[in-house]
């Protein structure tokens, strides 16, 4: 069965529901949740997507992702791909949200944050390949390095700006 999506306008209004293939095959907009993992320590949990994945084969995340679903809000979502992708139930807290202009297509990219301890993952082997956690610094040099989903890595420049006390970063919604 196709995936269900609502499509939505530039002010984030949901004008229809449609499959989220065909969204992104005619460039719609829609929405999607991200989580961000950081446990007591404050380091972050990063992840390689399977080679085998249709979307990303093999590239770096440092977020959970997934299309928001109808009539979901983006905080059921975000804890829901938390869920499915690692296994883990825990609160998540919003960041911020702003419109994504995505490799695949547009979209409206809310990221929350969830505290999360090693113990707790059990990742679905289908969406990671294999998960790590990174300090701040060891996660910056990652970013240089390694090869990340490009949605991430914008995800993360909007993040240092916020923690930098940018406010609001810079395309974003509140």
């Amino acid at each position: 069965m196709a995936e269900l999506v609502e499509r939505v306008d530039e002010q984030d209004r949901v004008i229809g529901v449609v499959e989220r293939g065909e969204a992104v095959r005619a460039g719609w907009l829609y929405r999607m949740a991200m989580v961000l993992c950081r446990d007591r320590d404050g380091r972050y949990l990063v992840h390689r997507r399977p080679e085998s994945s249709s979307r990303f084969p093999g590239e770096h995340s440092w977020l959970v992702a997934g299309a928001v679903g109808v009539d979901e809000t983006y905080e059921d979502a975000a804890r829901r791909e938390l869920h499915e992708e690692l296994g883990v139930e825990a609160a998540v807290r919003p960041l911020f949200k702003f419109l994504c202009d995505g490799e695949l297509s547009p979209y409206w990219f809310a990221v929350y944050e969830a505290e999360v301890e090693e113990e707790q993952v059990s990742p679905d082997a289908a969406e990671v390949a294999w998960h790590g956690w990174l300090t701040e610094d060891e996660l910056k040099a990652a970013m240089a390095n390694w090869t990340f989903v490009s949605d991430s890595r914008d995800a993360y420049r909007r993040y240092l700006a916020l923690r930098a006390g940018a406010g609001t970063p810079a395309g974003s919604a509140p």
